[in-house]
Formats: C-alpha cells, sequence, structure tokens
C-alpha cells in the first residue's frame, strides 16, 4: 500500500510537470494537434491520479477541510471563473499575446468539406472564413497552408493561421521574415520605422491598428498561400503554392466578399522576393484544391 502511494504521489508530480510544460507550449507556440491533444489526454490522466491521491491521503486531507478554508477557497475559485469567462480588457490583453489562436479566442474548425475559421479582434469586428474544399483535397492529407493579414502596403501584420508543416509556403514565410526583420530594426530604433506601416500615420506592430475601423481606415488584405505536397504533373515535380486575396475596406463596408486567386508563388531574382504570377496551363490540379472561400464580417 506505501509503494502505491509513493507510485502515485510521483505520478502526480511527473504528469503536472507535463500538463505545465504543454500549457506553456500551448499559449507561446502556434496552435498545434499534437500539444493540445497532449494536454488533453494528459489532463485526464491526471483526473485519475488525483482520484487516486485523494483516495490514499483522504484522513491527511480531511483536516483541510474546515469551514473558513473551504469557503475561502470556493470564492477564489469562483471568482477567477467569472473572471475568466467574462474577460475583461486586461485578460484579454494577456490572452492577445498568446500564439495559440484558441486562446487569442479564435476558432478554427476543420471538417470533410474544408474549414471555418473566425477572428474576432473586438467584439463589434468578427471576421468568418468559409472555405470548401475543391476535389484536389485530401482529407486524410490535407494540403499546407497559411492565413494572415496585410495592410495597404502588403507587409504582414499577423498570421491567423498556419499549419504545422510549412515548408511549401514560401510566400508566407518571405512575407513573415520582412515583418520579423522590420520589427527587430524598429526594436533597435526605438520603435520609430515607418516600413511596415506604409501609408497608416503610425509605426504600430498592432494588428488592430490596421483593421479596426476606428483606428484607421485604410483598407487592408487578408491573404491564404495554399499547397499540396507532393502534387506534381508534366510541367512540374511539385507544383506552386497558390496565393487567395481579398481586400476589405471599412469606408465601403460588405457583409459578403469572395477571394479571388492572386496566382501562383515564383521567386523574382531580380527583385529578391517572392511574387504572385497568374496561373498559366502550368498549373492543373493545384487549381482543385479550394473551391470557393467566402469572407464574412459582422461590424457594430
Amino acid at each position: 500500500m506505501k509503494k502505491q502511494k509513493q507510485l502515485v504521489n510521483l505520478l502526480v508530480a511527473s504528469t503536472f510537470l507535463v500538463l505545465v510544460i504543454s500549457g506553456l507550449l500551448a499559449y507561446f507556440r502556434p496552435f498545434s494537434i499534437k500539444t493540445t491533444g497532449l494536454h488533453s489526454l494528459m489532463g485526464f490522466f491526471f483526473i485519475l491520479l488525483i482520484y487516486l491521491h485523494v483516495k490514499h491521503n483522504f484522513k491527511g486531507l480531511k483536516k483541510s477541510f474546515h469551514p473558513k478554508n473551504l469557503l475561502l477557497t470556493l470564492s477564489i475559485t469562483a471568482s477567477l471563473t467569472v473572471l475568466f469567462i467574462w474577460q475583461p480588457k486586461p485578460v484579454q490583453s494577456v490572452l492577445g499575446l498568446s500564439n495559440n489562436l484558441g486562446a487569442a479566442q479564435d476558432r478554427f474548425v476543420m471538417n470533410d468539406q474544408g474549414m471555418i475559421y473566425h477572428y474576432t479582434p473586438t467584439p463589434k469586428f468578427k471576421l468568418k472564413l468559409d472555405l470548401r474544399a475543391g476535389k484536389g483535397y485530401q482529407t486524410q492529407k490535407p494540403p499546407q497552408m497559411a492565413i494572415w493579414l496585410q495592410n495597404q502596403s502588403y507587409y504582414h501584420i499577423k498570421t491567423l493561421h498556419s499549419t504545422q508543416n510549412t515548408d511549401g509556403l514560401p510566400f508566407w514565410t518571405w512575407k513573415v521574415e520582412e515583418y520579423e526583420k522590420a520589427k527587430k530594426e524598429a526594436e533597435e530604433n526605438d520603435g520609430e520605422l515607418l516600413s511596415v506601416s506604409g501609408a497608416t500615420p503610425n509605426s504600430s506592430f498592432d494588428p488592430r491598428d490596421y483593421i479596426l475601423p476606428e483606428r484607421n481606415e485604410e483598407p487592408f488584405y487578408l491573404v491564404i498561400e495554399v499547397n499540396q505536397p507532393g502534387d506534381g504533373n508534366e510541367s512540374y515535380k511539385d507544383q506552386p503554392s497558390l496565393i487567395y486575396r481579398v481586400e476589405i475596406d471599412n469606408k465601403y463596408p460588405t457583409a459578403f466578399q469572395v477571394f479571388e486567386l492572386m496566382g501562383y508563388s515564383k521567386y523574382d531574382e531580380l527583385d529578391e522576393s517572392w511574387q504572385a504570377y497568374y496561373p498559366d496551363g502550368s498549373i492543373t490540379t493545384a487549381l482543385k484544391l479550394i473551391d470557393s472561400a467566402l469572407l464574412t464580417i459582422e461590424r457594430e
């Protein structure tokens, strides 16, 4: 019995450590189904261990069930629960620092028909992306994808979603590298950098400064890059990624907008940059990855 208690206590400690590490990874890293799965499943196992821990140590734990202690504990727990459900601005600010889309109040759902993505920078401005899979979309092996926001000057301002593997998304990768480089230069110059903001009269790296109507009236863009690795044809061993884009103009608000195909990604050696070239006959099955992409915006 004593050995069982020691084993349970050690398992509680080691499992709790895994929960802490996976929780931190889920907060500071972009969404990962493996991290989320690890955290959730280990949580269920932790519940079982807590039951065994209480069972083996019930006599000692009974001393903690003093009415005052119990009331204080329930009060603190209830207060934190209400606070985190209500999510006032300070709590939203903390959540907004997370790279986990779920913690940042974003929702991503994938099914056999495609995916639905919700981005809510404020309760008064809600974006919903409904992407329908095409005939070339493989449910068992989904394509690589990145979704991001660009300002009027075509600078990346926020990645909303990216798959774990992004090797086949050079256009998005280059945009992010531009952004990180500009951000680093801004930090070295005490934030005095206008190259990212372009026509916007500030050098903020907060995406809300570019997309919320009350902060900025200039248009911005929502962009999707998608690639199915291994989809070769007569022209390509592996067809390049495709880029879709929609312009959002808060001066002339529209509730529904359909994404348009910008083209396929190709490196321009003269400009040393990745560009989108309109597809010719060399692009075949890659055009069938996405059937349609509809953006819905709710404004109050």
